[in-house]
């Protein structure tokens, strides 16, 4: 990634500050996500035009890119959306699947909103397709369908804290030979990555198998969290730098402090992803 690229990144979103939300609430969060969602229907910014701030920014696979050329320009038929809200960082993270063959997509899209106004200063999606890694969106379609991601109840949700450190300590382990022991696996816990799924249903699933045993590798860096506690999610995007610098987007959803779901999606630049 350029120096430019890392700088618009780390400019845009102060990772680590508390942010006073004035104008952020979540019936403005998911309407704009609802926006979001219309405008890559019709491939079009019409609906999305209200909720954008006049100096807004598009990046796609950690590139600055202009919204008319990029996946956002495209009318695409979208077979699955989650929207995860974010009030501290007044952010939503939106998992979208289009199983069309002409056009198979499975996007992670990160809105990004001014904490005074409400408007949205950054759309920022990992957008997975064909030679992406481990792509078939029909079978991740499949395997998202069998999931359960109910919201949790209040009085069992763990704390925004909780949720970001297990978050990170899942994406240390390339970098971090402690980090698979911060790590707070769950039983059942299952993995989709791209399309390969590690549960088979039983209550022994794992998430672990096929975890890093080289922990000197490459960082996964420029990392931006969105967090929702009320989902036990958090949403990372970074660049995933043993991989071809590839664009990477993974989230995780904990129940009762236990790493239970993890999803993730990773582009190559447009080449096939190669270890």
């Amino acid at each position: 990634m350029t120096k430019s690229i890392s700088l618009l990144l780390t400019t845009l979103i102060p990772l680590g500050l508390p942010i006073s939300v004035l104008a952020c609430n979540k019936t403005l969060l998911l309407a704009a996500s609802d926006a979001y969602i219309s405008s890559q229907t019709a491939g079009a910014l019409t609906s999305l035009q209200p909720y954008l701030s006049t100096n807004w920014t598009y990046v796609e696979n950690n590139k600055a890119t202009d919204p008319k050329k990029g996946v956002l320009s495209k009318s695409l038929k979208i077979d699955h959306r989650r929207t995860n809200t974010d009030l501290v960082a007044c952010a939503t993270y939106t998992e979208i699947i289009i199983t069309d063959a002409a056009n198979p997509y499975v996007i992670g899209t990160q809105l990004r909103h001014d904490d005074i106004d409400g408007k949205i200063t950054l759309i920022d999606s990992i957008a997975s397709t064909t030679n992406s890694w481990i792509f078939d969106a029909k079978k991740t379609l499949q395997y998202v369908l069998q999931e359960k991601w109910d919201v949790i109840p209040e009085g069992k949700r763990d704390s925004r804290a909780v949720i970001q450190a297990a978050g990170d300590a899942y994406m240390d382990m390339w970098n971090d030979a402690s980090a698979p022991d911060k790590v707070p696996w769950g039983t059942p816990c299952v993995r989709l990555e791209g399309s390969a799924y590690t549960g088979t249903g039983k209550p022994d699933d794992s998430c672990k198998p096929g975890i890093p045993s080289n922990h000197s590798q490459a960082g996964n860096t420029h990392r931006r969290h969105v967090i929702d506690e009320a989902m036990g999610s958090v949403s990372i995007f970074c660049v995933w730098e043993h991989m071809m610098m590839a664009a990477d987007s993974h989230e995780f959803r904990l129940e009762g402090r236990k790493l239970r779901y993890v999803h993730t999606m990773t582009v190559c630049g447009g080449k096939p992803c190669k270890l």
